[in-house]
């Protein structure tokens, strides 16, 4: 099974695909998608069109997505609310099964501690992965282990 698992942003969105075979999980690719300083339509054309662009190169089976925390500043909630609605929007246009998962779902899956740091996370990425040594990006770790979080997880998001 190969997922994409997306960290959603506005000014950074951070992807990391996985390929289950077997027991087996191997890292495929990961990065973050930078939207520039443009107005905000502009941004998330951007950010629609590499995400469209993602999925058709690596025609994944799921696409995992970190679904919205509320923080203190609702601004920031709405920009991340706009970024994933672009996601959600381009992995249903494509057809591909969606799986949403809470943030602490993600670092319960992967670390076994809900309220775990995201240094933790990271870490747990690169050791379950087999990345040693690899310099991950913020998001796209995050990304990674949302990805993670549908492997272990299955078919069936259990939030």
């Amino acid at each position: 099974m190969k997922v994409i698992g997306i960290d959603p942003g506005l000014s950074a969105t951070g992807y990391g695909v996985v390929e289950r075979i077997g027991n087996h999980i191997t890292p495929l690719g990961w990065g973050v998608i930078r939207s520039g300083g443009n107005p905000l339509s502009q941004r998330l054309e951007r950010l629609y069109g590499e995400v469209v662009a993602l999925f058709k190169e690596h025609s994944p089976e799921v696409v995992a997505v970190e679904d919205i925390f509320t923080g203190r500043n609702p601004r920031t909630s709405l920009t991340l609310g706009h970024a994933r609605g672009v996601v959600l929007l381009a992995a249903a246009q494509g057809g591909y099964s969606v799986q949403e998962y809470p943030t602490a779902t993600v670092k319960q899956a992967v670390v076994g501690y809900g309220r775990a740091s995201k240094q933790q996370v990271g870490y747990m990425v690169l050791k379950l992965l087999g990345m040693s040594g690899v310099e991950l990006p913020e998001d796209a770790s995050d990304a990674l282990a949302v990805a993670l979080c549908s492997i272990f997880r299955g078919s069936s998001p259990l939030l």
